[in-house]
């Protein structure tokens, strides 16, 4: 989760809707983020159990999602389908897969099973916190919108959608150097 970091792509999948509308986003996106963390910390690996997915499928799966959002960010398709221009972009790609992604899934799981129960106290705080941030600079990043205007916007969107295809990529690379050293 990276706070500094959503606020391009936040940008870029909430321009053109009304301010009252991105903020509004901002927290549902955040609430859905937290709602799979919060799901995932609590019973995470019997889910994947379950579904017989390890954790580094999951990775690699979540990396070739967000390399499809990045592809159409880098490309522009996202303004283009008239039928999607009212897709709540809070719930899909921002709340998940961007902000509660498969690496912050896997943290959760990990922490939260290697926590002890005083440690507990601490993981779910910091999993608290980090969405309170993570709300603030969304919620705070439409300040930017009025000082780059709609050209800097579709710059924003194109250096965005770039670094989230780097990001995709290396999580895929992470998930199959994890798969080929066995663990």
């Amino acid at each position: 989760m990276d706070p500094p970091g959503i606020t391009p792509i936040f940008l870029a999948l909430t321009s053109g809707r009304p301010a009252k509308v991105q903020k509004k986003m901002a927290f549902q996106a955040v609430c859905v983020a937290f709602g799979v963390i919060a799901v995932f910390g609590v019973v995470g690996q019997q889910i994947l159990d379950y579904l017989h997915v390890s954790t580094q499928a999951l990775m690699i799966a979540g990396g070739l999602l967000l390399l499809l959002v990045a592809l159409d960010l880098l490309t522009g398709k996202t303004d283009e389908p008239k039928q999607t221009k009212d897709v709540n972009v809070a719930l899909v790609p921002l709340g998940m897969p961007l902000l509660a992604g498969p690496g912050a899934i896997v943290q959760v799981i990990l922490a939260v099973q290697h926590a002890s129960a005083a440690e507990q106290v601490s993981v779910w705080a910091a999993i608290l916190a980090i969405h309170v941030v993570l709300f603030l600079a969304m919620r705070f990043s439409l300040l930017i919108i009025r000082v780059i205007k709609d050209g800097g916007v579709v710059l924003v969107t194109r250096l965005a959608g770039m670094m989230l295809s780097a990001i995709a990529v290396q999580q895929i690379v992470n998930g199959v150097t994890q798969i080929i050293r066995g663990g």
